[in-house]
């Protein structure tokens, strides 16, 4: 008799972002300002971000596409945030 094999798929999904900050002090704060919530990994995705250079790279891993939108959105919206604030600050 011929046993089924079961085959279990899982899709995962990732995107690579690299920003670039012409700042330094602009680039250390959103490294700090964003390192937390790396921390706190949700079930669906992983965010890892470091710098390299002038750069922020933002390695995002996730379950599906659905989890991996959410995350980059959630990401990308906060560093614009940050880097318009910082703008205003920097401009006062």
């Amino acid at each position: 008799m011929l046993h089924p094999f079961i085959i279990a798929i899982r899709m995962i999904a990732k995107a690579k972002i690299s920003i670039n900050i012409s700042s330094d002090k602009h680039l250390i704060s959103l490294l700090e300002a964003l390192r937390p919530e790396t921390k706190k990994s949700g079930n669906r995705s992983k965010v890892n971000i470091k710098k390299d250079g002038s750069l922020i790279i933002l390695n995002v891993e996730a379950k599906d596409t659905v989890a991996l939108r959410a995350a980059l959105n959630t990401y990308l919206r906060w560093i614009g945030s940050a880097i318009g604030a910082l703008e205003v600050i920097t401009n006062r």
